[in-house]
């Protein structure tokens, strides 16, 4: 495929939904690709007064690749911390007002991804496979966890700031 049906490919599918492919990145990507070994170039077309096309074919080696990539990605559970985590234990100089609305912003972002996804699970595509079913799914879980968790640092907002205030107050003290 030359990249411009790649991209077309990857938006008809909603690779969107389960990658961070980037439209933009995606000549760059076949590039390196190829410079490592894992693309080839097989012929550049050019149809009536378009501009030339490179058309890519995976090697062997980007079969091998790919099936490592996908073997490490079944095996490996990953639970990356995430960085609202430090930004709640750095947020002792916020005031609960202030805080609260920081997190009912990322709240409400959440709860709009939430209803993207649901209303891709109900939109089904010509192609649609079990795999993208349970890929809609694994996200709206996630996403479902995720806002579970800032209604409870909502619910507990109080007692963080009173905490970080209090710290503050006692190392204030201490100095």
């Amino acid at each position: 495929m030359h990249g411009h049906q790649i991209r077309r490919d990857a938006r008809i599918d909603r690779t969107t939904l389960w990658s961070q492919v980037k439209p933009g990145s995606l000549y760059g990507a076949l590039h390196r690709m190829q410079r490592e070994g894992l693309v080839d170039v097989v012929r550049t077309e050019q149809d009536g007064k378009l501009p030339a096309r490179t058309v890519y074919a995976i090697t062997e080696e980007g079969r091998r690749e790919l099936h490592g990539l996908r073997a490490d990605a079944l095996r490996e559970v990953t639970l990356a911390p995430d960085p609202v985590d430090l930004a709640l234990v750095m947020s002792h100089d916020l005031d609960e007002d202030t805080l609260r609305g920081f997190v009912e912003d990322r709240r409400d972002a959440l709860t709009a991804q939430l209803a993207v996804f649901r209303h891709e699970r109900e939109r089904a595509w010509p192609e649609q496979t079990v795999a993208d079913d349970l890929i809609i799914e694994h996200a709206i879980a996630r996403i479902t966890a995720e806002l579970t968790w800032h209604e409870q640092v909502l619910d507990r907002l109080g007692k963080l700031t009173a905490e970080s205030e209090h710290r503050q107050h006692t190392k204030e003290g201490s100095a």
